[in-house]
């Protein structure tokens, strides 16, 4: 029988319990390999970002498991594919699992979702997932995430992948879940703000640190199925798959029309 290969990565670092968690559960599928390039440190909301400006080391930590010293999770996808795979491409990617939700436009944002991103554009079918989570526990419970994504794989491993190219499935599992049904959602309209605080050291000089603020979103005008953000508030696993195209196709021609009629 012939190995299905899956590479792994995430954006919370080599050593986080969600990845470490989640190599665990795809270890334990028959005929699988699993192969971690994460992070050497904490890359969260890197976006889909890759180092240019100098040189990048793989770490060797155990058997099929590496770290890549300053890497983001791009990175790890990009150099794995040019040295680790390079006379075969891995099935699958998945990234993840990482500690918090990545729903609506904080995708955007994702390092986890960045190597789900940078896979896709590799041609490889890639998988990023996250749990929400409550930030008082700082450990967090993977057991629905691990439970579902190993169903998840052995499902696409024994049969296809179900997004074409350069579309990847992002998945949200609910906090505090032992079990839950799953909806297929769009990325839902969160709402910004800016949230900085200003301090300053003991010279007086000043800095920032960059806040959070609570998740609020809205549906989007014309939907009928639930967002992800609505379907994580109602229990259900949210599984949405996300394109790479940008591209603002129904604004086309009101942009041709501006162009031609203003000057």
């Amino acid at each position: 029988m012939d190995v299905y290969n899956i590479l792994v990565t995430n954006d919370d670092g080599y050593e986080a319990k969600g990845l470490l968690e989640l190599v665990k559960t795809l270890r334990e599928i028959e005929g699988v390999r699993v192969t971690v390039v994460a992070p050497a440190n904490e890359k969260s909301a890197c976006g889909h970002s890759i180092t240019l400006v100098r040189p990048l080391r793989f770490i060797g930590i155990d058997d099929d498991f590496f770290k890549l010293d300053d890497g983001t999770p791009s990175d790890c996808v990009y150099l794995s594919l040019a040295s680790i795979f390079a006379d075969k491409k891995p099935d699958l990617l998945i990234s993840g699992i990482n500690r918090g939700s990545n729903m609506g436009e904080d995708i955007t944002y994702s390092g986890t979702a960045a190597g789900a991103m940078e896979g896709v554009l590799h041609d490889i079918p890639s998988i990023a997932i996250s749990q929400v989570m409550d930030f008082t526990d700082p450990s967090g419970d993977f057991e629905l995430a691990s439970n579902f994504i190993q169903d998840l794989v052995t499902k696409i491993k024994n049969g296809t992948f179900p997004l074409p190219k350069r579309e990847f499935l992002n998945i949200n599992i609910p906090f505090d879940k032992k079990e839950a049904d799953v909806k297929v959602t769009y990325a839902g309209y969160r709402h910004y703000a800016n949230d900085a605080h200003a301090h300053r050291n003991p010279r007086g000089e000043e800095f920032y640190w960059l806040g959070l603020h609570p998740l609020d979103f809205s549906p989007r005008e014309g939907q009928t199925r639930m967002s992800d953000y609505e379907a994580i508030k109602a229990g259900y696993i949210s599984i949405s798959p996300i394109m790479l195209d940008l591209s603002a196709y129904k604004s086309m021609k009101g942009l041709e029309y501006w162009l031609n009629t203003h000057e």
